[in-house]
């Protein structure tokens, strides 16, 4: 059936409120290339939004996930729980930053995951608090969707959003806003709006994903740990697009010299299978009692089978190596276009969680309109790409770090071409 007729299929059975980027309609994919209905390949730059770091139908994943299948599919944890459940937490435990002892829940969501780190957060501290940032992404839970910086469309027409969560602005220089400016609105917080006394948590994504792929400045950090220290409040990464060897390491806080009290993740944990997770030091993991934690789906094995083939593919295939070497390349790439493409404000990105930004060419005037275009016209030459950003005039790239040399290369050229010809067309 033709994507048109599956799209207007669509339009009638779901809700508008689950948008999509593309008209295209999957029929099979391998590694980093996707067949649609119509038998058109692409070489997919969104990897399901860093789900699948280890590519589509990664043979160790699928061969890991077969075996599973043969044995049991569901059982629930909590009913009848299962060895390799207890494996991965083990194995999470050891490779999560952090020189303390570690525990580890499943649950089944990125969102589900930072719902749980703030329980358990609350639990741990008897406070109540959170302290997040704007521009950051956390979900579309009630709790992820009041954690996360950005109205349009994740906040919008929803009501009144969940208590005792405040917003200090993200550290972006290119936008004007300095470590300084934002340590400065800190401050004020602390002491007009919130005692750091009741504050159980902070809340930061080492990477924002959703908000533009602004790191983290190292000094901003480590500012947050000291803080964090100094007031009795735990610092929670977000590593749900962060993690597994996207930025260059294993986990984005690799790069940073401190470590989190509690680490969020999902997406490239599962290589394409659901599955969310929470490990933090050991006595925070156990403030909340029995029955506290947990969910029906949380740890199916499936999901759990997949994640540990996951890990064992990141460090055969020594992926965050090659994420940093595929980053390079293509930063690079892009650092050739900045002459003749004026619209390129910034280029950026730690591994191979690279972005890049436009304005309107002499000014600093998000170019939105140039962003989409760009998407538009390399969806047309088979490249399918994503834009982010609280201004959506960002283009992030999120290609499977398993993405074969020549088909990286097609790609290179694709994105290089889109780009001359959308230049010369503005």
């Amino acid at each position: 059936m033709p994507n048109a007729a599956i799209a207007a299929r669509r339009q009638d059975a779901i809700s508008r409120g689950v948008g999509v980027t593309t008209q295209i309609y999957a029929d099979r994919a391998e590694n980093a290339e996707l067949w649609d209905v119509e038998g058109r390949r692409y070489i997919d730059f969104a990897a399901g939004i860093a789900v699948v770091n280890t590519g589509h139908r990664h043979p160790r994943v699928i061969a890991a996930v077969k075996d599973q299948l043969d044995h049991f599919t569901h059982t629930c944890h909590q009913v009848v729980p299962y060895e390799n459940y207890v494996t991965l937490a083990e194995r999470l435990n050891k490779v999560v930053p952090g020189d303390f002892k570690k525990k580890t829940i499943f649950v089944t969501t990125g969102a589900e995951a930072v719902e749980n780190a703030v329980k358990i957060a609350r639990a741990a501290t008897g406070r109540s608090a959170v302290v997040a940032f704007t521009g950051a992404f956390h979900g579309r839970t009630f709790m992820g969707m009041t954690l996360t910086g950005k109205v349009q469309p994740y906040k919008a027409g929803f009501g009144a959003m969940m208590p005792d969560v405040f917003h200090v602005p993200f550290p972006v220089e290119l936008h004007g806003t300095s470590i300084e400016d934002s340590l400065g609105v800190l401050d004020k917080l602390f002491k007009a709006d919130v005692d750091p006394n009741r504050v159980a948590a902070f809340i930061v994504e080492p990477v924002q994903g959703e908000g533009g792929f602004y790191e983290v400045p190292k000094a901003f950090m480590v500012k947050l740990r000291e803080l964090a220290d100094k007031h009795g409040i735990l610092l929670i990464a977000d590593e749900v697009q962060t993690g597994f060897a996207r930025t260059g390491k294993l986990f984005a806080m690799e790069h940073y010299g401190v470590a989190a009290d509690i680490t969020t993740m999902a997406k490239g944990l599962g290589g394409g299978f659901p599955i969310a997770a929470v490990t933090g030091r050991a006595d925070i993991m156990d403030a909340p009692g029995p029955g506290g934690l947990g969910g029906t789906y949380g740890g199916n094995p499936i999901g759990v089978a997949a994640g540990n083939a996951v890990l064992d593919i990141i460090a055969d295939e020594d992926l965050c190596a090659r994420a940093e070497r595929l980053g390079a390349r293509l930063k690079q790439r892009l650092q050739s276009l900045a002459g003749s493409v004026p619209q390129i404000a910034d280029i950026r990105g730690p591994g191979f969680m690279n972005a890049v930004e436009f304005n309107i060419p002499g000014g600093k005037a998000p170019n939105a309109d140039f962003a989409n275009k760009v998407r538009e016209k390399a969806l047309e030459k088979g490249l399918i790409l994503l834009t982010c950003g609280v201004y959506g005039n960002v283009i992030r790239f999120l290609a499977p770090i398993t993405i074969q040399d020549e088909v990286f290369s097609e790609a290179l050229d694709i994105l290089e071409d889109t780009l001359r010809a959308c230049a010369a067309e503005a």
